[in-house]
């Protein structure tokens, strides 16, 4: 790449990702957003029509809050290439010049600069059009944060009406180091479940403690054997069991009638999800047996593990000689594995060098990095 381009598409990604950062949205009320997208892509298209003709490039959008732009090569198959758009509920504290013109909402999770590369890579897929050798199906999609956005689209049925059969994302991720690119075959990301426990005992003073039962001591037993038994899973498959958050009783001297303990399991693989939660399950009511007491458990769905698929990662790195591939998949979750449920999917990392975490009010990234970002999505778009 020339000075030249480098600076030019660096104004154009800096562009795109400061106004994008100034209007972020969340879930899937992200109106601005998908106008801001929409027009660009618009604009894309038009130069599409102008220069190679009707039917060569189509915006449109197959599901509620979702923005998709279809390069039409004529080829029997497409590539597919994903950025997220929501925002997060966060007050922004990065004293930025584009900081957000909406309370309480801020882009502190990267997706802003996941916008800015798709769209820059749009405006790139219109100067190249000619040399791709097949088409490219661009995906703009509300709600990863929150409720899966990702898998209302593989619904649709866009990826079956457009022939996709392969899908590439990214996500920024500040502990790589600047403009890095990482990944690995296989397990990437967790899947989640947020998990609930509420023991039911019997409150007495606690001078006839053996009139009640106690709620807290049943509690404090699950915790501790839930962490026993997820180290010993551990050694089998990498898992992860954690709470974060106990309440319980009304006063020192009286048993606790009520505990609730709220965690969050990480996992693998399907086969562990589905073990761990029944286990656990189990060890909850045994301690509660145990203590004279009652519980409910509850699991939510959350998010399947981000697993690359081997063969198509195999592909990738071939044509991105500078990949780091990373010896262990990381405890995040993250949507796009609902894409890999549909299809084959490699999930990419792209390193940002500051050490910010995700999610932090005073997320934040130096613009050069959406450059390195750009040049691999050049790359995996001309994979025949």
């Amino acid at each position: 790449m020339t000075a030249e381009t480098h600076a030019n598409e660096l104004e154009m990604l800096t562009r795109f990702r400061r106004d994008l950062h100034q209007i972020p949205e969340v879930d899937f009320d992200i109106p601005e957003t998908v106008a801001y997208v929409t027009a660009e892509l618009e604009r894309v298209r038009d130069t599409m029509v102008a220069k190679h003709g009707e039917g060569s490039c189509e915006v449109f959008s197959p599901c509620k809050s979702t923005v998709c732009a279809f390069f039409n090569r004529g080829a029997e198959y497409t590539t597919g290439i994903r950025s997220d758009m929501d925002a997060l509920p966060v007050t922004e504290k990065t004293g930025v010049s584009f900081t957000s013109h909406h309370e309480g909402m801020m882009h502190a999770c990267g997706h802003d600069g996941h916008m800015s590369m798709v769209l820059g890579l749009a405006n790139h897929l219109a100067e190249t059009f000619d040399e791709l050798p097949r088409n490219v199906l661009l995906v703009f999609q509300p709600a990863e944060e929150t409720t899966g956005g990702a898998d209302i689209i593989c619904k649709s049925g866009v990826f079956e009406r457009y022939r996709v059969d392969r899908m590439f994302g990214y996500h920024l991720w500040p502990d790589l180091p600047a403009g890095c690119i990482a990944s690995r075959p296989g397990a990437l990301l967790a899947a989640t479940s947020e998990a609930t426990f509420t023991f039911h005992g019997k409150a007495t003073h606690i001078a006839k403690a053996s009139d009640g039962a106690d709620s807290l001591e049943a509690g404090m037993r699950f915790v501790l054997g839930a962490y026993d038994y997820m180290t010993e899973r551990a050694k089998e498959e990498r898992c992860l069991f954690k709470c974060g958050f106990m309440q319980s009783g009304q006063a020192r001297n009286v048993i606790s009638s009520r505990t609730y303990i709220e965690g969050s399991l990480r996992t693998y693989s399907d086969e562990m999800t589905v073990r761990a939660k029944a286990d656990l399950a189990k060890l909850a009511q045994d301690m509660a047996a145990n203590a004279g007491c009652t519980v409910d458990v509850d699991f939510t769905e959350g998010y399947p593990p981000v697993v690359n698929n081997p063969e198509l990662f195999e592909l990738a790195a071939s044509h991105l000689p500078d990949m780091t591939e990373l010896p262990e998949p990381l405890l995040i979750a993250e949507d796009f594995a609902f894409y890999q449920r549909h299809l084959p999917g490699v999930f990419l990392l792209l390193g940002t060098g500051t050490g910010i975490p995700l999610h932090a009010d005073t997320f934040n990234f130096d613009e050069n990095v959406l450059v390195s970002g750009l040049e691999t999505y050049k790359k995996l778009v001309r994979i025949p």
